[in-house]
């Protein structure tokens, strides 16, 4: 496919990683193919990792905060018995010691000191920053950085099979969450030590694992061109679809789109964010927040190429 210069496309990816890329790496692959103009991703995923990666493109890239904040479930294999310099299988191996015999009711009892609210102290090899670095580079230089603790959420954590070193637990948690660290606290409440074996993505924000797409798959799309590619985008408004949605009449959407404030065509409480769609076409205008009974811009998105 003969490939145009960047040009403007607006939606979202759901890439599924493959183990080896960084997300960045992942990120500039798939704009690559897009031939998009603007691009990012929506939390990092370690090379090791697998899983889903949302890519936002054009406009979207305005509402991927909105997704690095949402909640993530995650499929992981914790090796037990041994320590890692890195927490994962990559590192060196610090410790090995013996799995100790526990019964199904011990094991759960373990886990459920890692259901609901926890603390966590963030792993040196993250891309966590201090003073403008990446703490995994203080770390590949032994250097170790005191980090604060941080409370986390762990809405469900299911034992989905185990051997005699091993755990597989899907896991569902809010933003910030360290699935390694947890594999690691894992280990050393059962006094043996853990890292992490394997890491997959099932799933951001809600968002279906039914609709992820590999990355070989989109290169063979890509080869159909441009309108094949951009069939498989989902629309930037559902990275916030969870906000109230409001249809502005033509004369509203007008002024919305020079960022004037206007009347609150609903009744929510203030400081109330919502998604605004023009009225007759239907197209996401971006998000406004209310303001006592007025309706302000919040994040627009770019509507200079919009007719009504």
């Amino acid at each position: 496919m003969a490939k145009a210069k960047w040009r403007s496309v607006d939606g979202i990816v759901l890439l599924n990683k493959p183990i080896g890329l960084s997300s960045n790496q992942a990120l500039q692959r798939v704009r690559r193919l897009f031939q998009a103009a603007k691009a990012g991703h929506t939390g990092a995923l370690d090379p090791l990792a697998t899983g889903m990666l949302p890519l936002c493109l054009g406009e979207a890239t305005k509402f991927s905060q909105y997704l690095l904040d949402a909640d993530k479930r995650y499929l992981t294999c914790i090796q037990l018995g041994k320590r890692t310099t890195t927490g994962d299988r990559e590192g060196d191996i610090l410790t090995e010691e013996s799995v100790p015999s526990l019964s199904d009711e011990s094991l759960e009892s373990i886990l459920d000191g890692f259901r609901g609210e926890i603390e966590q102290i963030p792993p040196m090899y993250s891309a966590l920053k201090h003073e403008g670095k990446p703490l995994y580079e203080y770390a590949r230089q032994g250097i170790v950085i005191e980090r604060k603790r941080r409370r986390v959420t762990i809405s469900n954590l299911t034992l989905v099979s185990r051997t005699a070193d091993t755990l597989t637990l899907d896991i569902q948690c809010s933003k910030g969450t360290y699935i390694r660290t947890i594999g690691e606290d894992i280990g050393e409440a059962l006094g043996c030590g853990a890292h992490l074996h394997s890491l997959h993505r099932i799933s951001t924000a809600g968002y279906s694992p039914e609709n992820m797409m590999t990355m070989e798959e989109f290169e063979a799309i890509s080869e159909q061109g441009y309108e094949a590619l951009d069939a498989h985008l989902l629309p930037m408004d559902t990275a916030v679809e969870y906000f109230t949605k409001v249809d502005l009449p033509e004369t509203d959407t007008m002024n919305m789109m020079f960022g004037r404030t206007i009347p609150s065509p609903v009744s929510l409480d203030n400081g109330t964010v919502v998604r605004m769609f023009d009225q007759g076409t239907q197209r996401f205008l971006g998000l406004g927040q209310i303001k006592g009974t007025m309706l302000r811009p919040f994040r627009l998105v770019n509507t200079s190429e919009f007719s009504l």
